[in-house]
């Protein structure tokens, strides 16, 4: 393995950081405290100097107007882009339209990307992702009530929905359900495209989380489907095939997700560091010259390199040997960066004291929003069990290795 960057990435992630710091980061008071909708206009102007310096969609192809980053260069464009809550955003690669735009590319039908991947990829459109069920386990994909029937040249849609993000201003979504109830139980389920104006398509309501209900692309919402029909034509892939696309989306998605959280891990230990070296807690003494304070700094940075070049390794398996043989190390990283990240953000707020429970930093923010990284994409608990089992197995008896 050869983590060492081109030239070319060299260069990308300089302008990346450079635009992150002089562009962004002066806006986050006002994202922090105003409607989003406010700031569209500046941030759209701001998209638009991306495009310019041909920093758009490092997720996307490059015949779709991207950059076309591998998934390790994708890693780490994401950790530097990661340390605003902006930045993902602004550079045309924030969930869940990036994981929309890898499904409709490697699935969708010529007509279907011309509608839809298209414009997803140019940042004139958003889209959702519509998979969690309110009454059954989001880590398990199979569980689900949502079903699509056939009827004629149609399927009509009927189900109950939440969580699903960014569903306010979407333009379509992607919805994931049971087309075939008979069949084998990961054979079940297809995903299918709904333009969001369609007629029994209700967002019932952005739910409100940790007391903040979200607007746009921070958004969850609440999803009615209520004899929702679509043309068949709006299938995405073969019918069955949901679950597996499911995976194909999840195990790329996560490493976006788990150099995003190393992205704030470091803007939070910056944070820590700083207000260390500058708190002054009595004549002459800081809050650095405190042991205690000084073995968090240790821990967290040794915990954010661990964690960093974990979920590099499991991006440059993915991308060598495939999504199936890396489904360990995709396991792994999910409750590893996630539990890091909480870690080293709770000692940041700890650092900060009173302040760092306010607004006029990203602690707050990050503490209220990223907790929930335990928990979406499957919870740490699964990933841990599933992750045990595969171990255990290849442990057996007779077991190949």
């Amino acid at each position: 393995m050869d983590f060492s960057l081109s030239e070319r990435m060299e260069t990308v992630l300089g302008m990346t950081r450079e635009f992150v710091a002089r562009e962004l980061i002066p806006m986050e008071p006002e994202f922090l405290r105003a409607p989003f909708r406010t700031l569209l206009p500046e941030i759209e102007r701001r998209r638009a100097k991306v495009k310019q310096m041909g920093l758009w969609a490092p997720n996307v192809p490059q015949e779709l107007g991207g950059m076309g980053l591998d998934l390790v260069e994708l890693g780490l464009m994401s950790e530097a882009l990661g340390v605003t809550p902006l930045g993902h955003f602004v550079f045309g690669c924030h969930a869940p339209d990036a994981g929309n735009i890898e499904v409709l590319h490697l699935h969708g039908t010529p007509e279907q990307q011309e509608r839809w991947l298209r414009p997803l990829a140019a940042g004139e459109i958003r889209s959702c992702f519509s998979m969690t069920e309110v009454e059954l386990p989001g880590s398990n994909p199979v569980m689900m009530e949502t079903t699509a029937v056939k009827d004629g040249g149609d399927y009509v849609i009927n189900g109950q929905k939440w969580y699903t993000t960014a569903a306010d201003g979407a333009a379509f979504a992607v919805v994931m359900a049971i087309t075939d109830p008979e069949a084998p139980i990961h054979r079940r389920a297809s995903m299918i495209i709904v333009p969001c104006d369609t007629p029994g398509f209700d967002l019932v309501r952005n739910i409100s989380v940790m007391g903040h209900a979200g607007e746009d692309w921070a958004s969850h919402a609440e999803i009615l489907y209520h004899s929702c029909r679509v043309p068949r034509t709006n299938l995405l892939g073969p019918e069955g095939a949901g679950f597996q696309i499911a995976q194909e989306r999840l195990g790329p998605g996560r490493i976006h997700h788990c150099m995003r959280w190393i992205g704030i891990c470091n803007r939070a230990f910056d944070l820590l560091c700083g207000r260390a070296a500058t708190r002054v807690i009595a004549p002459g003494e800081t809050l650095a010259d405190k042991d205690i304070v000084r073995a968090w700094i240790a821990e967290s940075a040794a915990e954010i390199a661990a964690a960093r070049l974990l979920v590099l390794h499991t991006a440059w398996k993915i991308t060598a040997l495939g999504w199936r043989e890396a489904r360990q190390d995709i396991s792994m990283i999910k409750f590893v960066v996630a539990n890091a990240m909480q870690r080293v953000v709770d000692r940041a707020l700890q650092v900060h004291g009173g302040l760092g429970m306010t607004d006029d930093t990203l602690l707050a923010f990050f503490f209220r929003h990223e907790r929930a990284a335990r928990i979406y994409d499957g919870p740490d608990e699964v990933h841990k069990i599933s992750l045990a089992k595969r171990i255990l197995g290849e442990r057996r008896p007779g077991a190949s290795r």
